[in-house]
């Protein structure tokens, strides 16, 4: 009797009623992107206020881009699954002197509207093109290299 009483207070000694939330990226970025300010930030300003960014890009401009996902642990009956509380984007464009040019900030609902196109790309080259030809003669040349086609016993 006395060892089923320890077993089941031990049990519920262990378990927590308050819920886990697991937090990935920047720490309250809808808060911290509010204090950038366009053609005034620069780069430095960014980083100190911010940090490193998640996602660093370089085309014409600098684009960085920082994320903030935060994640819940549901309830027994969903088995553990998980809920996604919060996931927040911000992408920051920079010239090329390190001035901020435009800020996005996109939510878990604006995440939600983004549409994407269901096209596919197409085969740009034909049986008869250089480009398949060579890779044939590539694949002829893995498949036999001696040239000889071995005979199998």
């Amino acid at each position: 009797m006395k060892k089923i009483l320890i077993l089941s207070f031990l049990l519920l000694a262990s378990c927590s009623f308050e819920k886990i939330v697991l937090h990935h990226g920047v720490h309250n970025l809808e808060e911290k992107q509010s204090k950038l300010k366009i053609n005034y930030t620069n780069k430095n300003d960014i980083i100190r206020l911010i940090g490193p960014p998640s996602t660093k890009s370089t085309f014409d401009n600098d684009i960085y881009i920082y994320i903030e996902r935060k994640t819940s642990g549901s309830k027994l009956t969903k088995f553990g699954k998980k809920k996604l509380v919060k996931n927040d984007v911000l992408v920051l464009e920079l010239d090329s002197m390190g001035l901020l040019l435009s800020k996005k900030f996109y939510n878990k609902n604006d995440m939600n509207n983004i549409n994407f196109d269901n096209n596919e790309t197409g085969i740009n080259y034909s049986k008869k093109s250089f480009i398949y030809n060579f890779l044939s003669s590539v694949r002829q040349k893995i498949d036999d290299p001696l040239g000889k086609k071995r005979i199998k016993n």
